[in-house]
């Protein structure tokens, strides 16, 4: 058995208990997953989530996209299949992470799958209005999302100009800093405050974040005013 004993994997705040990064965006119609993770199921048991209207997937890295497996109770719950909306890389990489779903012989209890190729023209899904733009996760091409006054951003390390401006004007972000030594691909926690500042956006969370970051409360003592980490169980009313 393989044990941690860093003082955030020891820590008894529940802040500083890190499952993989993935969000829920709803209105009062409409639910939308943004990734799924290999603890999807007990993410979706813990919030008790019983409908789903689509999964948006960021990019096809496993630690994004294990979890779409365990969509099949919403679509016997629903009884319709699970609508999943990518760029043409990310829903080949789901192809490839459950490639029994995508058979031609359809065996009782597989997943059911719609796959939905986007590219960075808005859309809605719902009632829900989606801006998609580009970020870099090193030479990976990665979606973010806009969806209204929120912005969404993981894995990544580099954003360009032109896409910085779909993302300028959001009243809150949400980006990934994943410690603070550099990442060949990942925002460092001062490279992440210094985007915050550049795009001027009054509110901001961190997630991705490992347990090299430290712990929650100490690093929230030295964020500037309107940035914080984020947690597994936040809420944030749009």
């Amino acid at each position: 058995m393989i044990g941690c004993k860093c003082e955030v994997c020891t820590s008894t705040n529940p802040k500083d208990t890190r499952l993989r990064s993935s969000i829920i965006v709803e209105s009062s119609t409409t639910r939308i997953i943004v990734d799924a993770t290999p603890d999807f199921r007990y993410q979706m048991l813990r919030e008790k989530i019983s409908e789903i209207d689509a999964v948006l997937v960021t990019h096809p890295h496993k630690d994004h996209i294990a979890g779409i497996d365990d969509t099949r109770p919403f679509q016997f719950l629903q009884q319709r299949p699970t609508d999943v909306y990518g760029s043409k890389m990310s829903l080949d990489g789901v192809k490839k992470e459950i490639p029994y779903a995508f058979t031609e012989i359809r065996y009782p209890g597989i997943p059911v799958i719609d796959l939905h190729e986007i590219a960075f023209e808005p859309f809605y899904i719902g009632d829900i209005p989606i801006i998609p733009f580009q970020v870099w996760h090193h030479k990976m091409p990665v979606h973010g999302f806009r969806f209204g006054n929120f912005s969404y951003i993981t894995d990544a390390n580099r954003i360009d100009e032109l896409e910085r401006e779909k993302i300028k004007g959001s009243e809150y972000l949400v980006v990934n800093a994943l410690r603070r030594e550099a990442h060949i691909s990942h925002f460092t926690l001062k490279e992440a405050v210094n985007l915050v500042k550049e795009l001027e956006i009054p509110k901001a969370y961190f997630t991705h974040i490992s347990h090299q970051l430290g712990l929650h409360n100490a690093v929230n003592s030295e964020l500037p005013n309107g940035i914080e980490l984020a947690y597994d169980t936040l809420k944030i009313s749009v």
